[in-house]
């Protein structure tokens, strides 16, 4: 097992590896801060809202790799076997870190690319699983956010029914709970009816419109 320090050290390397901000880094260079700009999230919607489809295609890929980065450090620098919950932790904290990055005054993104990188390391079976969840609610109901929301809690139920580990299952419910409150202003806005829609993502709505 690793020391108590390495593993602190691990947890903490990934908490400032998820503070880069994918949305914030390149946005330097663009000189804007997405903050300041449509919803005030440093997220992957908001980026693509405000800045077009190549901006927020660069920021959800550091995104997603910082998150995988971190849950790949533990796995091949420590005897993950013997710690088992360390990956977990790490991926953990990397989201927590895009949420309340240091780098950004604790003012970042909802969590979720970053939390996809994990998953895609430690658990790529469910990768599908919670892309097919997300593109088909996003399909019905043009909701980002409410399509994350429930492929988080998708998680969770996978996580359930295939009755998988302790660490595992912490995670999966974890993660979901992380996703609901990072979301919590999308379901006050869904609860008012103002919540904003990707209309083009509606394929179903736009056929029948059609028909």
């Amino acid at each position: 097992m690793p020391a108590t320090g390495v593993t602190a050290m691990l947890i903490l390397a990934a908490y400032l590896l998820g503070s880069l901000s994918g949305s914030l880094l390149l946005g330097k260079l663009r000189g804007v801060d997405i903050r300041t700009q449509g919803s005030g999230n440093a997220g992957g919607t908001n980026a693509f809202r405000t800045q077009g489809a190549m901006f927020a295609l660069g920021a959800v890929a550091i995104d997603i790799g910082k998150g995988a980065l971190a849950a790949w450090l533990p796995l091949h620098f420590t005897d993950a076997g013997s710690v088992s919950w360390l990956p977990y932790a790490a991926a953990f904290a990397a989201a927590i870190g895009h949420v309340w990055p240091v780098w950004h005054g604790f003012r970042g993104g909802k969590g979720a690319a970053t939390v996809i990188g994990g998953i895609a390391v430690l658990w790529p079976a469910a990768v599908p699983v919670l892309f097919a969840v997300w593109i088909c609610v996003l399909i019905l109901t043009g909701y980002v956010g409410l399509s994350t929301m429930l492929a988080g809690l998708a998680l969770a139920v996978l996580a359930v029914t295939m009755q998988v580990d302790q660490t595992r299952l912490i995670f999966a419910a974890a993660t979901a709970l992380l996703l609901l409150f990072t979301h919590r202003a999308n379901i006050a806005r869904l609860r008012a009816g103002n919540e904003s829609r990707f209309e083009k993502a509606r394929l179903l709505h736009r056929w029948a419109r059609r028909a």
